[in-house]
């Protein structure tokens, strides 16, 4: 009987045992190659397109991270299904800490309205953006104010047409929120993110957008919208003369929230390599400068207590979408 028999010289070996040693530095395996991260760059995934709030405050915030990680921060755009397309890919990458991604406050929302989006698929690094709700009608709308708007709906209901950043999205929880407060019935039509919502109320394609300040307070001030109400405690400064909802009689808060998050998982020393970035790219003041200057609210919510807020956004979300709100 005729055996084959392999023979590895030894300069093979050697080769052999080098490609082994890379392989075991490749990401996610030992605790050398977490101790040296990171050793390449980083991607970090927004789950909307490019231009909304959403991703202005993820690429604010890399580029700031940048600085103290000393590794390029790649964003890249994963949309569609008010964002459960892009968190679904987060969720699926190695928990090597290379695939990053900002979290919106539809990772605690989407699960409850059918979508594949588990929130316990993710490390979480830290909360840094509130985002107020705004509602607004094109510049030469007939609707002159909040008021004049739910009139319409009440009116003929079901024919005003709203546009948000997709189906499931915190943009059409609140314009289901606010027919809800009214009795007027909204006709929400989804788009894959705040920017082409905006967009298409600017041309005319639907009678209003629900949509974070940051996306709507610029075409507002190009007089190419006109915000009629924002959905806060507070008026914007963004939004000199707008008031909020409540001031008009109509008791609705609500608005959007953004961390950054991991696949579930991470080594603790890349975890808290992260974590140390977040922290001093949230407390800059470039971040916080153009956050502010967006008309939304930067925030630097560290691990723990963002794991608090996110459990009880879940909680909370649960109730309010099982009632249909």
């Amino acid at each position: 009987m005729r055996t084959n028999t392999i023979r590895i010289s030894g300069g093979a070996l050697a080769l052999t045992a080098l490609l082994a040693a890379v392989g075991c530095a490749d990401r996610g395996g030992s605790a050398e190659s977490a101790a040296d991260y990171p050793a390449e760059d980083i991607t970090l995934v927004v789950p909307y397109q490019a231009g909304g709030a959403s991703d202005l405050s993820a690429r604010t915030l890399a580029t700031e991270m940048e600085q103290t990680l000393g590794r390029s921060i790649i964003v890249e755009n994963r949309t569609g299904g008010a964002g459960s397309v892009g968190l679904q890919h987060l969720a699926g990458q190695p928990a090597d800490g290379y695939t990053i991604g900002y979290l919106p406050v539809e990772t605690v929302m989407l699960g409850h309205q059918g979508y594949e989006v588990d929130p316990d698929s993710y490390d979480l690094i830290g909360q840094m953006v509130s985002v107020p709700a705004t509602i607004a009608v094109p510049a030469d709308s007939p609707y002159e104010s909040l008021g004049d708007l739910v009139e319409a709906a009440e009116e003929d209901p079901g024919t005003i047409t709203v546009a948000n950043s997709g189906a499931g999205s915190i943009w059409e929880a609140a314009t289901n929120a606010l027919g809800e407060a009214t009795g007027a019935e909204f006709n929400p039509v989804p788009f894959d993110g705040g920017a082409p919502a905006v967009t298409a109320a600017v041309g005319g394609e639907v009678d209003a957008v629900v949509a974070g300040v940051s996306e709507t307070a610029p075409s507002h001030a190009d007089e190419q919208l006109r915000v009629l109400a924002v959905f806060d405690e507070e008026p914007s400064e963004s939004l000199p003369g707008v008031e909020t909802a409540a001031e008009q009689g109509v008791d609705v808060t609500i608005g959007g929230w953004g961390g950054i998050g991991a696949p579930a998982g991470l080594p603790e020393e890349v975890r808290t390599t992260l974590e140390e970035a977040f922290t001093a790219a949230a407390d800059s003041e470039e971040f916080t400068g153009v956050i502010t200057d967006s008309g939304n609210i930067p925030v630097n919510v560290g691990a723990g207590e963002f794991a608090e807020f996110y459990d009880s956004e879940l909680s909370r979300f649960e109730g309010l979408l099982a009632d249909g709100s």
